[in-house]
Order: C-alpha cells, then structure tokens, then sequence
C-alpha cells in the first residue's frame, strides 16, 4: 500500500499526468498514455516506462 502523500506528488513519467491507485492490483495507472506501473515489494513504484504494461 502507498502512503497517500506519494500518491499526492506522483506523475506519470511520460507524460507528467495524473495517475490512478488500484491497492486491489497495487499497480498505478495512466490513462493518458495507457501505462500500468507495478507497485515492487508492497511500496516501491517502478516508474520505467520500457517496464510498464501497456493497456
């Protein structure tokens, strides 16, 4: 789970928009570019934009 002041101040890296929190998956989302970011070890985002899943 992320601490909610994370969530607050994270932005995409590709395209600096707002991200969405699934704590069901615990994997981060933008609709913007259509990116899923995974959430490592409970609270590490991996924000690698080769390393996201395309939706």
């Amino acid at each position: 789970m992320l601490p909610e002041e994370l969530l607050q101040i994270m932005a995409c890296p590709k395209c600096k928009g707002d991200l969405e929190y699934d704590s069901s998956t615990n994997k981060l989302t933008c609709n913007a570019c259509k990116l899923r970011f995974s959430v490592l070890a409970g609270d590490i985002p991996n924000m690698i934009i080769d390393e996201a899943e395309k939706l």
